[in-house]
């Protein structure tokens, strides 16, 4: 007997009714196919980005060989979207677009994990500084994950109906490639999706497993920095002076403050203080500080809250230490922010049943999140745009790794850790094959 499910179209309205991914020798031959396409291509591109990642809004090389890769399977491709992104559009007939999304850059550090195919990259960074380049977070894992699915969607246009654009996404670690490409028209020059779709490996669930939710799935994340303006003086006369170093310190005790007292205590709020410079000797006084700061929150109302908190503490220290108006510290919000990533509900519970159908009842490793990073995935998708949007996780890690943890052996390395590592054939080939069945389904051709 055949199943069914509900259609939705754009926006997410339920239209009308039509036949999940039938268990065809084709949809059953996928898994094999993945598979043979992992040893004979997808395996050499992986090690080949592994070793040799790029730094955020320097991905010239990989976009390079992610655009050939999919024009030499009949995609229309467009380079330079946003900087380094790559846009790749299929069009197959009537019906509705989705958007499939892999992002692409390293992270600044010396990879030390161990593997025979470690990066010993340098690069010079946006920044204008020399500096190591780790794929520490797994974007060799989706790169190589949507060559793979363009090369199955290109092998399978029987199956499917409408137009998908794949993109990959410089600069996501830095938060700001996605919202380059949505300024430089990724919605007006290339189709507007009706759904969009993306997924991370994750070194917190085991190989073989997969986490999906509804709802809140990554924070926003706002980068702050503040500069307090002192007056410098000899260490042996603070009188004679302003001490910025104090001043920061006291602003950065008052802003703990925000969490604990200004926010309501079940909603979830960051403020996080990752640096803080001043001065060059002992016996000086110096005449600036600064920190950086990295906010968390889960709505607006609160992100508005917390980043009206900062400024207003901030100033009113330099206030309370006897500054002028006019040099106050200064509080700068970042270009580097991104709002809350949010699973649309009926697509996520649609994409949930179907990967049930296809992997498994057991498939879902649905642990609570253990905290609020950032995605910015979020600019795509609702509420931030009209589209639908779906993220998921696929398991980096096999679970033989996680016994050996829990048996008092060396602990699983995180992400954004030198010691970073996935299992790739794992974790490239279950993410190919989730986002190949996620758009056959999404785009099955009407039946009467």
């Amino acid at each position: 007997m055949k199943q069914y499910i509900l259609a939705l179209a754009a926006g997410g309205a339920l239209v009308s009714m039509q036949p999940a991914l039938a268990q065809s020798e084709s949809a059953t031959d996928l898994g094999k196919a993945v598979a043979a396409d992992y040893d004979n291509k997808l395996e050499a591109l992986f090690l080949d980005f592994h070793r040799n990642p790029e730094l955020s809004y320097k991905e010239v090389r990989t976009a390079g060989i992610i655009a050939k890769e999919w024009r030499a399977v009949g995609w229309d491709v467009t380079e330079k979207v946003g900087g380094t992104g790559v846009v790749a559009v299929m069009k197959n007939g009537e019906g509705p677009t989705l958007m499939l999304r892999a992002d692409m850059d390293g992270l600044p550090l010396v990879e030390d994990s161990g593997l025979d195919y470690m990066s010993t990259v340098k690069q010079v960074s946006i920044d204008g500084e020399e500096k190591p380049v780790m794929h520490a977070c797994g974007h060799d894992v989706h790169i190589t994950s949507l060559i793979g699915t363009a090369r199955r969607l290109s092998a399978m246009k029987d199956q499917w109906s409408g137009t998908i654009v794949l993109i990959a996404q410089p600069a996501e670690e830095r938060i700001g490639g996605a919202k380059l490409m949505m300024d430089d028209g990724l919605y007006s020059r290339f189709p507007k999706p009706d759904f969009a779709m993306a997924f991370h490996v994750s070194a917190d669930t085991p190989t073989g497993k997969m986490a999906l939710k509804e709802g809140i799935t990554y924070s926003s994340s706002d980068s702050v920095d503040i500069t307090v303006h002192g007056v410098g003086a000899h260490g042996a006369s603070p009188h004679r002076g302003k001490d910025p170093i104090v001043m920061g310190a006291q602003i950065i005790m008052n802003l703990q403050t925000i969490v604990s007292r200004e926010i309501a205590p079940l909603k979830p709020a960051v403020v996080t203080v990752g640096a803080f410079n001043s001065g060059f000797k002992h016996n000086i006084i110096s005449d600036k500080a600064t920190m950086q700061l990295t906010v968390r929150s889960d709505d607006q109302e609160t992100r508005d809250k917390l980043l009206e908190g900062i400024q207003r503490i901030a100033e009113n220290v330099g206030r309370m230490n006897g500054l002028p108006e006019d040099k106050l510290p200064e509080v700068k919000v970042s270009h580097e922010r991104t709002p809350a990533t949010y699973n649309d509900a009926t697509l996520s519970r649609r994409i949930r049943g179907l990967f049930t159908e296809r992997f498994g009842a057991d498939v879902f490793d649905d642990k609570p999140r253990a905290g609020m990073g950032a995605e910015d995935f979020a600019y795509f998708v609702a509420p931030n745009t009209d589209v639908p949007g779906v993220y998921f996780n696929v398991g980096g890690t096999p679970q033989a790794d996680f016994d050996r943890e829990d048996a008092g052996g060396a602990p699983v390395p995180s992400h954004h850790s030198p010691f970073f590592k996935v299992a790739p054939r794992e974790s490239v080939t279950l993410g190919t094959e989730a986002m190949t069945v996620a758009a056959l389904d999404l785009l099955a051709p009407k039946t009467e």
